[in-house]
């Protein structure tokens, strides 16, 4: 039985491509070695390996032997010289004399013979060319170019399975920035900073010229940019552009991610939200959203004409995505520092009704004296006398005063129309809400678990929150490096009385032992920018519900306080 025999040299040859594939470290690399191997198999002069350029249409050698410096630059239509045919047709070629082949482009004058075969992938496409050259006519022959056929199926299979690997080692460090990002971003609340490091990322992770962030005024119909990591000079950043002359409005309109190939066309030429620099070409556009709320365009900007492949589009909207709930969350934080703010200026505004109240509450008992005794005096002078109208006038400013002292006193009671019945866990579920981006930001980690029953308490709920709000935001001060905050519930029996507890512990550095004894004093602060009023007001809100509040534990490692309310009849 005849076989066919094995050319030795060949089967070296493969193997030391096929080995590529574990060695290489990168395409460039796999594409040198493959070059030369086949030129050494041959004892060519020359050669080149051209790839396709998806973006481009043409012919771009990425490597080469033995040829001019300057070949780097040459780039062929498909069609163009033998190469270009080759890559067209999809047919290898053999020309014994490249002087006789009205195809050949001359780039070494040396050249007399060449043989070029295609790089065709298993789905049929072509994916680039090999060529190789020698001075001599009729260098090459069939049973060569049937060689070269064979070292150019494994080349292809092995450049695949580099590119794959490169593909995914490159997929496994987008998903490391996107992590990177995400963490960075969750610690950026000053809304500039913000855009700015979202964009800069953005142009990191995709390797682009430049990126842009736009706001969206759905209600005004204006986009602004609000970053720009290319020339600022050139971009019309802070200004609000009237959407429907923007470039980004079809990202708007369509909620869908938007190419465009050359924004140095002339079409573009009257779109007023593009950035007027000349070295921007290509453009990609993807929405940020928020649910369905449309909150701003991020825009990514080559420096040459490229088509986004379906990795770069989706890498682009993975960004966008986070930067829009990122943004979200931003906008969360200003509403939460507001309403702490108002929580703040509540707090002076309840300390200023309870200070009234001591004060009318003192004044009110001689102020009784007072008008008893000029009661008893039973003074009374006759008609005409100026000092019966003294009498009067004086008996009427004790009764004004008294009038007085009752209003300031009533007004700073809480209204028992204001208390009803409310569940615990409601309460401090929706204050937990209010103060959640605070114990992010202070690195904090929150620990509750809502009791399988319902507690049920008959309270003022505004002011249990305000309590509550208070020990949370003096817990996150006291732990300026970050840590814990637990929360739990129980119900106890206090005097016969069915209570809730419900306990605030944190892992700060504790309250001085000289202070735990006063720190529901008035005035009495242990920061400097401290009213000394919060605890103070606590306890008053506490003993108004007929409950209470104590410091149960403190010290090194942490402090719990402790709250006490009856529960609903």
């Amino acid at each position: 039985m005849l076989t066919e025999s094995v050319d030795p040299r060949l089967t070296n040859a493969l193997y030391h491509i096929s080995a590529l594939a574990s060695r290489a470290k990168d395409p460039s690399e796999a594409m040198e070695s493959i070059l030369a191997i086949c030129s050494g198999h041959f004892d060519a002069s020359s050669g080149t390996i051209s790839l396709l350029n998806p973006d481009t249409g043409k012919l771009e050698i990425e490597v080469h032997r033995g040829m001019p410096d300057d070949i780097d630059s040459v780039a062929l239509r498909l069609g163009q010289g033998i190469t270009g045919w080759v890559a067209f047709h999809g047919k290898p070629q053999l020309v014994p004399d490249v002087g006789a082949d009205p195809r050949y482009i001359p780039v070494r004058p040396e050249v007399r013979s060449e043989m070029t075969f295609p790089l065709v992938q298993s789905n049929g496409q072509v994916l680039g060319v090999i060529n190789l050259d020698s001075d001599r006519l009729a260098a090459f022959d069939e049973d060569h170019l049937a060689q070269l056929g064979k070292l150019a199926d494994e080349a292809t299979s092995v450049l695949q399975r580099v590119w794959q690997l490169r593909h995914l080692q490159g997929k496994a460090r987008q998903l490391e920035n996107l992590v990177t990002v995400g963490q960075a971003l969750v610690t950026k609340l000053e809304p500039q900073e913000l855009h700015d490091t979202i964009t800069r990322d953005s142009r990191k992770i995709l390797g682009c010229r430049a990126c842009a962030l736009y706001l969206l005024d759905p209600r005004r119909e204006t986009a602004r940019m609000e970053s720009f990591t290319g020339d600022p000079s050139c971009a019309p950043l802070g200004q609000d552009l009237p959407l429907e002359s923007c470039l980004v409005a079809a990202v708007a309109h369509t909620r869908r991610a938007v190419e465009f190939l050359n924004i140095q066309s002339p079409e573009y030429i009257d779109v007023v939200d593009l950035p007027r620099d000349p070295h921007l070409r290509s453009m990609l556009a993807v929405p940020m959203r928020v649910e369905h709320e449309m909150v701003g365009v991020l825009v990514a900007f080559t420096d040459h004409p490229h088509r986004y492949n379906n990795d770069e589009k989706r890498l682009l909207a993975a960004i966008a995505s986070l930067a829009a709930v990122t943004l979200q969350n931003s906008r969360l934080y200003s509403r939460v520092f507001q309403s702490e703010e108002s929580l703040r200026k509540n707090e002076q505004l309840t300390t200023l009704g309870l200070l009234a109240a001591e004060i009318a509450h003192e004044i009110r008992n001689p102020l009784t004296v007072i008008k008893l005794l000029f009661g008893y005096l039973d003074l009374d002078f006759p008609e005409g006398d100026p000092r019966r109208t003294d009498v009067r006038v004086i008996g009427e400013k004790l009764d004004q005063l008294e009038a007085i002292v009752s209003r300031v006193l009533n007004f700073a009671k809480a209204p028992s129309s204001l208390h009803s019945r409310w569940n615990v866990t409601d309460i401090i579920t929706d204050t937990l809400l209010l103060i959640r981006l605070k114990l992010a930001q202070g690195k904090i980690h929150l620990h509750f678990t809502p009791p399988a029953r319902q507690i049920v308490v008959d309270v003022h709920k505004g002011q249990l929150q305000q309590v509550l709000l208070n020990l949370l935001i003096n817990a996150t001060q006291a732990m300026p490096e970050g840590g814990d905050i637990t929360v739990t519930l129980e119900t106890i029996e206090h005097e016969s009385l069915p209570c809730v507890v419900i306990d605030i512990i944190d892992t700060g550095r504790g309250i001085p032992e000289d202070m735990q004894g006063r720190i529901f004093d008035s005035f009495l602060s242990g920061r400097p920018d401290g009213t000394g009023l919060g605890l103070s007001i606590a306890k008053r809100i506490l003993l108004s519900h007929h409950g209470d509040i104590l410091l149960h534990a403190s010290g090194p490692g942490g402090t719990t306080m402790r709250l006490r309310l009856p529960l609903a009849g």
